[in-house]
């Protein structure tokens, strides 16, 4: 089923407009969000390590003054 992004009616896999409204529906859309999906996780990962080697790279301040 392929949801159209207008109306949100659920329309048959093999459909290239929608049944309801008419407009082209989009196509690849499990591979479009699949790929959203990863190039999110890569960007946590990402953050991650960077926020880790800030962590041990920056200086500490001593509270004691010494």
């Amino acid at each position: 089923m392929t949801t159209c992004l207008y109306c949100q009616h659920d329309n048959p896999a093999e459909q290239s407009a929608c049944e309801d409204c008419g407009m082209n529906l989009p196509e690849h859309t499990e591979r479009n969000q699949a790929q959203r999906l990863l190039r999110f996780k890569l960007f946590v990962i990402g953050l991650t390590i960077f926020c880790a080697i800030m962590i041990v790279w920056l200086p500490r301040s001593n509270p004691a003054g010494g």
